[in-house]
């Protein structure tokens, strides 16, 4: 059993909170000269090449079979329409708006959580769930009327990711993380590359294939290098500090995600939008708290709260 080592945690997890944004950055760059589905396989595509050598070294498990096989399936199919409604969210959303907007994800977690497995929420979590939507809204309601329905798609994406992570829960005590996400990069990439090959260019600009330049692969390279890293950083934090402890600092994720879309694009949320998004980071770091106080010494209990490594 792995001892815990709380700041060892800690760090991990502010790496993730750093490079997430930053994969989603590169994402946003890439947009603009290249489809939705190449930008996504070539994602799933750094993720095999990282992920299957270490699974292989380190003797993870990657072969499953029967149901568990089948949710992982589910999973990756999931997992692919996250990732690429949150790229092209992007196209039009400030990357602190987007994931702003995303981070509804831990009360839907939490609400469907309670109406699909039984579990227990309280008036004041419910209460922190409204209070989170409100902040939503007052991040929506600017990117609505400045883009239109794009808006919407990091809505989407929190339920998308809040059904992935149902999933992980139901399949968690029979999979290694590792393992399982170098398979689930391997699912994708024999459901994408048919469907990349057969679709006629220029049929769907979405699934057009743009041979990429010299300064792309370079970017689309350092993209799927975050973004698996990531979430290997966050994986490796719960195994040295509790979930109730790290999950309060995946918040930092927002304002790290302002910093980059200011670097990067120039781009800061408004007013209303930046009272929205310390009103959602406020009731969900509540949530997380509450969960806390309730679980008790009971380390397997974890906050809801949203995994976002697994969009990178």
């Amino acid at each position: 059993m792995v001892q815990d080592r709380p700041l060892l945690g800690i760090a991990l997890m502010l790496g993730f909170c750093v490079l997430a944004p930053f994969a989603d950055a590169l994402a946003k760059l890439l947009g603009p000269s290249m489809g939705v589905g190449q930008l996504v396989t070539l994602r799933f595509v750094f993720q095999v090449l990282i992920l299957v050598p270490l699974a292989m070294a380190t003797g993870r498990v990657m072969r499953l079979r029967g149901p568990v096989l089948w949710l992982v399936v589910f999973r990756t199919l999931l997992h692919i329409a996250g990732i690429g409604t949150i790229f092209t969210a992007l196209l039009y959303l400030p990357l602190a708006d987007a994931i702003a907007i995303a981070y509804v994800m831990p009360f839907i977690m939490l609400l469907l959580g309670h109406w699909f497995l039984g579990e227990e929420v309280g008036w004041r979590r419910i209460g922190a769930c409204v209070v989170g939507f409100v902040g939503t809204l007052l991040v929506l309601q600017p990117a609505f009327a400045d883009v239109g329905w794009p808006a919407i798609l990091p809505l989407i994406v929190a339920f998308i990711f809040a059904a992935y992570m149902l999933v992980t829960r139901k399949i968690a005590q029979a999979t290694d993380p590792i393992g399982v996400q170098a398979l689930s990069g391997v699912i994708a990439l024999v459901i994408l590359v048919p469907i990349m090959s057969i679709v006629p260019q220029g049929t769907l600009p979405a699934l057009d294939w743009t041979p990429p330049d010299a300064k792309s692969w370079w970017l689309i390279a350092t993209m799927g290098l975050c973004g698996t890293v990531g979430h290997l950083l966050m994986s490796w934090s719960l195994r040295y500090a509790p979930a109730s402890t790290l999950a309060p600092m995946q918040y930092l994720e927002i304002p790290m995600a302002a910093l980059v879309g200011y670097i990067l694009f120039s781009d800061l949320p408004g007013p209303l939008a930046s009272l929205g998004i310390a009103i959602t980071m406020a009731a969900g770091v509540y949530i997380v708290m509450r969960e806390r106080a309730t679980a008790g010494p009971d380390p397997a209990r974890t906050a809801a709260h949203p995994d976002r490594s697994a969009a990178e």
